[in-house]
């Protein structure tokens, strides 16, 4: 298997297939379960990481896709349990800031660290880091946010290929800096300030919201088909409108990687039977976001480019940032 997120074809066949009573579906992230005091815990334990580089920032950013799930799924995140795995050899500088990227991400997500374990094997060769979140909602203010239904805007915020663009624009700094500015590749390197996506969730539960998925691995067009498999839908959708910075596509075409696959946190998608009106509610509150299509009967999954039409794959698996590295 290739590295990165699992094929959805293999996910199905053999994780989900296996998994007796309630079954989450694909693109489901959080569990949720009512306590006798009126409100629900949710829970999420996001996929482990591998931190590579003391400076990669992919702690902070495992966090944050942790409480975005939980705000996704309409809860507030409050707490979180860590989990590192160390190979022999491993440096206590680099824990030290691993753990402080951590702290930093749960502070800023007012989340406590609420336990968690630390082992040191011989069975890794990197070290791997998960992380459990959990959150609340009150049990009246609980909605069904899994209410697609054919007809209704899609909506998408902020740009795509963040968290993708971020990672790829410090990994080759060198060579980026050879073909641009310092300011643009700076500027690249810094997207991953705009990974949260937990004021969007917040204002789109209060502006009619059907649905939300967030983004990440597989990028725009893995989420597009998660969201319309989930629902068991089409869609329309227009390339031209959906948001993409420079920035994002000039690393992308300097490193051969496909921003519209890449890693997107921070890009959060939302159906809504009056797009527009979510629109201008995210934007009055300093958020940007548009309309990109519609959810449509039957299966066809299209992607328009003007006059040409192509049709949405099932999301291949594997992770094209990593591939960037054996150039």
């Amino acid at each position: 298997m290739k590295s990165g997120k699992l094929a959805e074809s293999v996910l199905k066949r053999s994780v989900l297939r296996q998994i007796h009573g309630e079954k989450q579906g694909v693109g489901s992230d959080c569990a949720f379960f009512s306590v006798p005091n009126g409100q629900i815990l949710a829970w999420c334990a996001q996929e482990a990481a591998v931190a590579v580089q003391a400076d990669a920032g992919e702690a902070a950013t495992l966090v944050q896709k942790a409480a975005n799930n939980l705000a996704v799924g309409g809860a507030k995140p409050v707490s979180a349990q860590i989990a590192l795995m160390l190979p022999e050899g491993t440096q206590e500088a680099l824990v030290k800031v691993i753990m402080a990227e951590v702290a930093e991400a749960c502070e800023a997500n007012s989340m406590t660290i609420s336990g968690g374990d630390t082992n040191v094997t011989s069975a890794v060769n990197v070290p791997i880091l998960t992380v459990t979140a959990m959150g609340v909602l009150e049990e009246s203010k609980k909605r069904d946010l899994s209410l697609a239904r054919a007809g209704q805007d899609i909506v998408a915020t902020k740009w795509i290929g963040l968290e993708g663009t971020a990672i790829l624009a410090r990994m080759h700094r060198e060579r980026l800096m050879q073909r641009f500015p310092a300011y643009l590749v700076e500027e690249a390197a810094g997207f991953d300030r705009y990974l949260s996506v937990l004021p969007e969730a917040e204002i789109a539960l209060q502006n009619q919201v059907c649905a939300m998925h967030d983004l990440s691995q597989g990028g725009i067009f893995g989420g597009l088909w998660e969201l319309a498999e989930g629902a068991g839908l089409g869609l329309d959708v227009d390339l031209k409108r959906i948001p993409i910075r420079q920035e994002t596509v000039e690393v992308c075409e300097v490193c051969g990687v496909n921003p519209y696959e890449m890693r997107s946190s921070g890009c959060l998608l939302m159906t809504a039977r009056d797009g527009e009106a979510l629109v201008q509610a995210l934007e009055s509150k300093g958020i940007s976001a548009c309309v990109i299509g519609r959810l449509t009967d039957g299966q066809d999954r299209m992607i328009r480019n003007e006059e040409e039409i192509r049709y949405l794959d099932r999301p291949r698996g594997g992770d094209p940032i990593w591939e960037s590295r054996k150039d």
